[in-house]
C-alpha cells in the first residue's frame, strides 16, 4: 500500500507537500511525515501547530479508484482507522467527534485534513503525542497528558499507517458507503446521540441532536421540532446538558 516513505526535519505543511507532488504526478502511496510544520492546517483553515518532536504529523497521497461520489467517506474513514488504532495502542477511550476529530475527555487529541488535488486525495493526520498543557490550546490534550502506556511516536506511526492502509484497502473493495463501514464509524463516534451546536459553512447556526451519519458521510441533526437536516460540513460543537 505504502510505496514511498519521505522524512522531513521541517516543513510547511505535509498536506501542501503531498498536493505538489500529486500534482506532479507521484503515484499512490507516498507518504511525508515531519518533524514540525511551521504551517500546519486543520479542518476550516484553523492552524494546526505543535513543538517540534511533539507530535505525528504526516500526510498520505491516495488516487482511488472508487466513484468520486464516494470520496466524501475518505475523511471519516481514515479517521476511524487513526480511532482504531490508538484505542488499540493506548486502551484510551478515544471517540470520534464528526466527522474525524479524536476526541478523550471531550478533549481534542487528533485530527484528519482530507484536501482533493486532481485525481487525488491527500489525507493529513495529526496527533499531539508528548505535549503538556501549556502547548496545547485550552480544549486539546496528548497523549502524554492522558497517561497513555504508548508515546514512542515510531511505534504510533506504524501503527496508524497499518490501520489506514488495511482499511483503505477494504474501502476499495465495498461499497464506499456499505452499511458495515457505517455501522463502525457510529459505534465509534461520540457526536451521534449528543446535543450539537453547528456553525454552518454558509452561514447560520443549527442546533440539535447528533442523529445519524447518512450514506455520503454527512451528518444528521434532529432539530427540537423533529426536523432532519443533512450537514456536509461546519463546525460541530458537543453542547453540555444544563
Amino acid at each position: 500500500m505504502w510505496t514511498e516513505l519521505r522524512v522531513l526535519e521541517r516543513t510547511q505543511s505535509t498536506n501542501a507537500d503531498v498536493a505538489a507532488a500529486a500534482r506532479d504526478g507521484v503515484a499512490q502511496g507516498l507518504v511525508v511525515v515531519a518533524e514540525h510544520q511551521d504551517a500546519g492546517r486543520g479542518r476550516l483553515d484553523r492552524s494546526w501547530t505543535s513543538p517540534a518532536r511533539a507530535g505525528l504529523t504526516f500526510s498520505v497521497l491516495l488516487r482511488p479508484s472508487a466513484p468520486r461520489a464516494t470520496w466524501s467517506w475518505l475523511p471519516l474513514l481514515a479517521g476511524l482507522a487513526l480511532q482504531q488504532s490508538l484505542v488499540a495502542l493506548t486502551e484510551l477511550a478515544v471517540g470520534l467527534k464528526w466527522p474525524n476529530d479524536l476526541l478523550v475527555g471531550g478533549r481534542k487529541l487528533a485530527g484528519v485534513l482530507a484536501e482533493v488535488s486532481g485525481d487525488a486525495v491527500v489525507l493529513g493526520i495529526g496527533v499531539n503525542v508528548t505535549s503538556r498543557p501549556e502547548e496545547l490550546p485550552p480544549q486539546a490534550t496528548s497523549l502524554a497528558i492522558e497517561e497513555s502506556p504508548v508515546i514512542d511516536r515510531d511505534t504510533l506511526f506504524r501503527a496508524a499507517l497499518r490501520s489506514l492502509g488495511n482499511a483503505y484497502d477494504g474501502w476499495g473493495l465495498r461499497d464506499g458507503s456499505s452499511a458495515e463501514l457505517r455501522s463502525e464509524y457510529a459505534a465509534a463516534c461520540v457526536t451521534l446521540g449528543s446535543r450539537v451546536r453547528v456553525t454552518l459553512t454558509g452561514g447560520g447556526v443549527l442546533e440539535g441532536a447528533g442523529d445519524a451519519v447518512d450514506p455520503d458521510g454527512r451528518l444528521l441533526v434532529r432539530s427540537d421540532d423533529g426536523t432532519v437536516t443533512a450537514v456536509s460540513s461546519g463546525d460541530v460543537e458537543h453542547v453540555r446538558s444544563a
